[in-house]
C-alpha cells in the first residue's frame, strides 16, 4: 500500500485516510495509485460494507500536486495518462458497490473538490472552505468539477464557483448540496462513522443497486429511468436479502443481513 493512502478497519466500516499532510494532500501519482490499491482491499473484503474517506492533517485535500503537473505539461500524452489514471480511481470511487462517505475538514479545493464529489454522502466540518481554484491560476479542471458540479449545481452556481475561484463556508456549501451534513470540528470523524455503521447494517446488495440506479438513471429520460428501477426492483424483491427483510418485518424485530459477495 502507497504511504499516500492509509487503510484502516473498524468492523464493517473501512478507511480511506488521504496521508500526505505536509503537502496538504495534494493529489499525486502515488495517491491516485494508493487509493485504487485501498479500494481493491476495502471492495474485496466481504467484511466491509461501508467506506470513510477524510484526510490526515489540517486539510482535507488541496487539489493537485503542482510540481507533477509543471514535469508532465510539456508532453501532452503525459498530461492525459496523469489525467486519465486520475478519472478512473474518482470513477471507481463513485461507482463502487460501497457506499463512500466523505469528511471533509480544512480546505477542500480544485481536485479536493473533485474527490468529495464523488462521495456518495458527504460531512463537512464547521470550519471547512469548499472551491475550485483552477481559474486563480490560468488553469482549467481535469477531475471531473466541469461536469459534476454542473449536474449537482445547474450551469449558473457551478460556472460562478468556477470563475470566481472563491471558497464557500460549509454552511453555504450546505445550503447549495455540496454537502450534505456540517457538524463540529470536533465530531466530524465520529459523526461520519456513526453514519457509516448505520448503513453497513443495510443491505449491502441493496445499497450497491441504489448506487447503480441512480448513476444509470441520471443519463435517461424519466420514462426510460423507471423503466429501469422496475426492472431492478424485481431484481432486488427476489434476492435473499429482501427475503430476510421481508421476515423481520413480519416477525418485529432487526434483520440480520448475509455477507456481502465479492468477486
Amino acid at each position: 500500500m502507497a504511504d499516500e493512502v492509509l487503510v484502516h478497519i473498524d468492523g464493517a466500516v473501512g478507511v480511506l485516510e488521504l496521508n500526505r499532510p505536509e503537502k496538504f494532500n495534494c493529489i499525486s501519482k502515488a495517491l491516485v495509485a494508493g487509493l485504487n490499491e485501498g479500494l481493491d482491499q476495502l471492495e474485496g473484503n466481504a467484511d466491509i460494507r461501508a467506506v470513510v474517506l477524510k484526510g490526515a492533517g489540517k486539510v482535507f485535500c488541496t487539489g493537485a500536486d503542482l510540481e507533477e503537473i509543471l514535469e508532465t505539461r510539456q508532453s501532452a500524452a503525459g498530461l492525459h495518462a496523469l489525467l486519465r489514471d486520475l478519472l478512473h480511481v474518482l470513477r471507481r470511487l463513485e461507482t463502487s458497490p460501497l457506499p463512500i462517505i466523505g469528511a471533509v475538514h480544512g480546505l477542500v479545493l480544485a481536485g479536493g473538490l473533485e474527490i468529495t464529489m464523488v462521495c456518495d454522502v458527504v460531512f463537512a466540518a464547521r470550519s471547512a472552505k469548499l472551491g475550485d481554484q483552477h481559474a486563480q491560476y490560468g488553469l482549467v479542471p481535469g477531475g471531473g468539477n466541469s461536469q459534476r458540479l454542473t449536474r449537482v449545481l445547474g450551469r449558473r452556481r457551478a460556472l460562478d464557483l468556477m470563475f470566481s475561484a472563491r471558497w464557500l463556508e460549509a454552511q453555504e456549501a450546505h445550503a447549495w448540496g455540496l454537502v450534505n451534513y456540517v457538524v463540529d470540528d470536533d465530531q466530524l470523524i465520529n459523526a461520519a462513522m456513526a453514519y457509516a455503521r448505520k448503513l453497513a447494517a443495510h443491505s449491502a446488495p441493496g445499497l450497491a443497486m441504489m448506487k447503480r440506479m441512480s448513476d444509470a438513471g441520471s443519463d435517461l429520460t424519466l420514462e426510460q429511468g423507471l423503466e429501469l428501477e422496475i426492472k431492478m426492483a424485481v431484481e432486488g424483491l427476489r434476492g435473499s436479502d429482501a427475503d430476510e427483510g421481508l421476515k423481520a418485518f413480519q416477525e418485529r424485530r432487526v434483520p440480520q443481513f448475509g455477507q456481502r459477495q465479492v468477486g
